[in-house]
């Protein structure tokens, strides 16, 4: 007897979706984001119009939902943090050291945020593709490799991102660099870091619409795409506006520079109290 017929939907080699037909009638429709991040599978049972939903087990539910709190106020207070270092250098509150120091704890809370969204991928429940539609928990993994998985790229860039930012910030401490040093060493993995935030972000947006483009207002996963992949685009445009000018010796424009890192991480800590709804 043959595997059970199988529909597969996506964005390029990563699947996002799978439907297959139970072999005791109906049909199951894995979807990436639903089964990692609500540990829920859609189920039809035959002949029926409506679907119901099932989910892991309790122990692989306690685990997202301990993940997903985490990761969450991770995001949260990295945000609020970041936010809260561009005011200080706005305001001209603090000297230089001290919006280094904020700035340095908001990224260890991103830092946080982005290794635990890894641990949620790794260790979410596995569907079984032609099985009684159901999923699996395995046991605990503190690390994978699963480059083919788009939900697992999407958040390993993500945290490659947070660890050259803490790059960035651990040589914003340097005093006496000269402009060349200034913007090899701080400007430029803050360039990098940023585009690899957008990355994550575009990779999010393909496994949610499944390579598609969609606006999809009613749900509450797109929104949390969108809003951090806004926060994204922002910390994007405070980086370039932060190359220091060799000529001068100065910001491209310092305003810009703080009041969209201000907004974008008050982007970034929305998108983290959005997600403490998106639980199991």
């Amino acid at each position: 007897m043959g595997q059970p017929e199988q529909r597969a939907e996506g964005a390029g080699p990563f699947t996002t979706r799978l439907t297959w037909h139970l072999p005791g009638g109906g049909t199951a429709v894995w979807d990436s984001r639903l089964a990692r991040r609500r540990g829920l599978i859609a189920v039809r049972p035959e002949g029926g119009t409506t679907s119901r939903h099932t989910s892991a087990d309790e122990v692989g539910l306690r685990r997202l939902r301990r993940l997903n709190a985490t990761a969450a106020t991770a995001f949260i207070i990295g945000g609020a943090l970041f936010a809260a270092g561009a005011g200080v250098a706005q305001l001209g509150s603090g000297d230089a050291t001290t919006c280094a120091s904020i700035y340095f704890a908001g990224g260890l809370f991103f830092n946080t945020g982005g290794y635990v969204s890894l641990l949620q991928v790794v260790n979410a429940p596995r569907h079984v593709p032609g099985g009684e539609g159901r999923l699996v928990t395995h046991g605990w993994r503190w690390w994978s490799y699963e480059p083919s998985r788009v939900d697992w790229l999407s958040v390993f860039v993500l945290f490659a991102g947070t660890l050259v930012f803490a790059v960035d910030l651990l040589d914003s401490f340097l005093q006496g660099l000269s402009v060349q040093q200034t913007n090899r060493l701080i400007w430029a993995p803050d360039i990098i870091g940023c585009a690899l935030f957008l990355i994550s972000g575009h990779l999010s947006f393909a496994e949610i619409c499944h390579g598609r483009l969609c606006v999809r207002r009613r749900s509450l996963g797109w929104w949390i795409v969108a809003v951090n992949q806004l926060g994204s685009a922002l910390f994007m445009v405070s980086a370039l506006a932060a190359f220091t000018r060799p000529s001068t010796g100065s910001l491209i424009n310092e305003d810009i520079a703080n009041w969209t890192t201000l907004i974008g991480a008050s982007c970034f800590s929305l998108g983290g109290v959005l997600q403490l709804y998106e639980r199991p």
